[in-house]
Parts: structure tokens; sequence; C-alpha cells
């Protein structure tokens, strides 16, 4: 695994979304195989249950497990995710493993844990993190 934790500054601190961040969600439950797609500058997998997320202009997918944990209906087709995450600022560019695939990040963005073990994790840009939490 190429985590990279040792391009990341400060300590891993916790982060609430901002309100008003509700995402639009559609939950992929269709007689399918899932699909693969480029976002983060890697490949990234979606399967069957997942979720395709559109949270202000970036469309990405959600582990359907990850989903379920962390987001709650605000609205019909609208989701906000309301559990706290762990962030720390890369200090270097990296690339990490995701559940859907892998993703790149730059010095300054954040690496982003939706669980304390570090098993649920994707990187998020310093302006779109910082305009979001």
């Amino acid at each position: 695994m190429a985590t990279n934790t040792d391009n990341q500054t400060d300590e891993l601190r916790e982060y609430r979304k901002r309100p008003g961040n509700e995402v639009v969600a559609v939950r992929l439950d269709l007689d399918t195989d899932g699909f693969t797609y480029r976002t983060g500058g890697g490949d990234q997998r979606c399967k069957p249950g997942d979720w395709i997320v559109c949270n202000d202009g970036d469309t990405y997918t959600v582990d359907a497990e990850t989903f379920a944990d962390t987001y709650e209906e605000v609205g019909p087709g609208l989701y906000l995710k309301t559990t706290p995450v762990l962030a720390k600022r890369a200090e270097a560019p990296g690339k990490i493993h995701t559940k859907e695939g892998s993703t790149r990040y730059e010095q300054g963005d954040y690496v982003v844990y939706n669980d304390p073990g570090g098993n649920d994790r994707y990187a998020v840009t310093k302006e779109r993190f910082e305009k979001l939490y």
C-alpha cells in the first residue's frame, strides 16, 4: 500500500462538514457489475449498491457501507455527511489507496479518514476541503 504517511504534516484532527453542504446521491441499485471511472488521478471502481454522489459539482462514488455509516438523508435525494472525519495536510505529493481505487494528492492537500484505523481514506484538495469542512 502506498499510503505515504511520511508526507503528511500536523496531527490528525477531527472535522465536521459545514452546514449547507448537502450532496445529491443515488444508490447504484441496478443489476450491474458496477463500472470503472477516473477521478483524483486514478482509476476508481464502483460496485453494485454503492452511491453516485454529486458534491458541489464534483461527482464520485462512495462505498455502500461507508455511505450508510456516514451520511443521513435530509430530503429527497439530498444527504449530509453527519459523522466527523479525521484529516491532516500532506507535506509532499503522494498517492493513497481508497475503497474505490487510488487517489493522488499534492502538497497542502488533505488526506481524510472516515475511520480512526485509517482503512477508509481519500484525499481532497486544500481549497475544496477548507470550503466543505
